[in-house]
């Protein structure tokens, strides 16, 4: 008996090139660069000046005064991104069996900025002082619990941390969740709001962030000889998936069909990637799989291309691998070049440029690459957004401790 087919009915994002969908894929269609100046804190003493903040984001126009003492701004993220979800869905929840609608959604960090404001107030004075909301507000799995309980969702029900693969396998987790028939929709994505003092010191310490405080819009440059590391982001992004059958019942708008999904370890190091690239390769080979597609079915492919170093050279290795010498006639881009590194919002937030650029029939594109590393030489859609018919799309994503995760979407037919 196959599997029930899986689709895509529902999208919500808040980023920093937009804070819903229409403004995010506009964005990223006309290349805007979501970097800034740093204005969550004080950066002064820091290495790095800069990241790509959410803009324009009050949290009273979307939660009372209660709900803000009680949500961290990553799990706010997820909520806001959630709710536009389920909105664009035009699902009717008097109608829905609550009891198989499912959420998982993923975070790298969490609620590091709680942590640090407590721990502060804890060193000044006292652990008597320290929040009791401390704990629920930072707490990675806080963030599907809450989405379930705003919207009354008593499904499957899980957080996951994979680092910066955490909304791409999030993702594929719901997918997988509702082929075994554990429910018949699924919300899932990720979320991340880690422009905090601690962890900008610690990826900048670390090396692995630009430090091109002259220019922060051209700093993140994915397959860029003169890239130096990635440019931070936040927000959330989810998707809506739903069971075929049912989405076909209620007159669903259906935007594409979620194939194929998948993961490996590379079980080499903390924070490179295997230098043979064999798990990214072997990751999308299972992704390919799962569709029951050959990579010529492959037309437009969203690059985990964080512009450091490793990464865009391995990536490009293993796509080479995958799709011999047709890897040089597919569309390639890294939408991170806009939006920054997301963390573990980066793979749900790139899982709905792939949906909206199969809506669109547009590739978007990679900004700030005016010299290309000689070891990157695909196609990588430069500068502007390309239009392109797009009926198969492929989405990775690569985290720290060799976690691995591709998605594949495509046109339902």
């Amino acid at each position: 008996m196959s599997a029930p087919r899986v689709v895509v009915t529902g999208l919500g994002v808040i980023s920093p090139v937009g804070n819903n969908k229409k403004e995010f894929w506009e964005g990223l269609a006309s290349g805007t660069s979501g970097a800034g100046p740093i204005t969550r804190f004080d950066s002064t003493n820091h290495k790095t000046h800069f990241a790509c903040e959410v803009k324009n984001y009050d949290q009273a126009n979307h939660f009372d005064a209660k709900e803000v003492r009680r949500i961290d701004r990553f799990i706010q993220f997820a909520l806001v991104a959630a709710k536009e979800a389920m909105a664009d869905s035009g699902i009717d929840m008097e109608k829905v069996d609550r009891d198989a609608f499912g959420v998982f959604m993923g975070s790298g960090i969490g609620g590091l900025d709680i942590l640090e404001e407590q721990h502060a107030i804890m060193i000044a004075k006292g652990p008597s002082r320290v929040s009791p909301l401390l704990v629920p507000r930072m707490i990675i799995n806080m963030v599907s619990g809450q989405v379930s309980i705003h919207l009354g969702l008593r499904g499957p029900n899980i957080s996951i941390v994979t680092a910066c693969t955490s909304g791409t396998h999030s993702v594929g987790e719901a997918f997988k969740v509702i082929q075994r028939g554990q429910a018949k929709l699924m919300i899932a994505g990720g979320t991340e709001a880690a422009i905090t003092p601690l962890a900008i010191a610690g990826f900048e310490n670390m090396h692995a962030l630009s430090r091109r405080n002259d220019s922060p819009q051209t700093a993140s440059r994915p397959f860029s000889a003169t890239r130096d590391g990635f440019v931070m982001g936040e927000g959330g992004a989810v998707v809506v998936l739903e069971e075929y059958e049912h989405a076909k019942a209620r007159g669903a708008r259906i935007y594409a069909e979620m194939k194929g999904y998948g993961l490996s370890g590379d079980a080499f190091h903390m924070t490179a990637p295997a230098a043979d690239a064999n798990g990214a390769v072997r990751c999308m080979e299972m992704a390919l799989k799962d569709a029951g597609l050959s990579p010529d079915a492959v037309d437009y492919i969203n690059a985990h291309g964080t512009s450091t170093d490793l990464n865009d050279k391995l990536e490009t290795m293993a796509i080479k691998k995958v799709f011999g010498d047709r890897a040089h006639r597919i569309h390639i881009s890294s939408t991170k070049s806009m939006t920054g590194h997301l963390l573990g919002a980066a793979g749900s937030l790139e899982a709905v440029a792939c949906v909206q650029a199969i809506e669109n029939n547009v590739a978007p594109p990679t900004i700030n690459l005016h010299d290309a590393d000689p070891e990157c030489d695909l196609d990588y859609v430069p500068h502007t957004a390309r239009q392109a018919k797009i009926d198969v799309v492929l989405s990775n994503s690569f985290g720290f401790g060799g976690h691995n995760g591709t998605l594949i979407f495509s046109r339902l037919t």
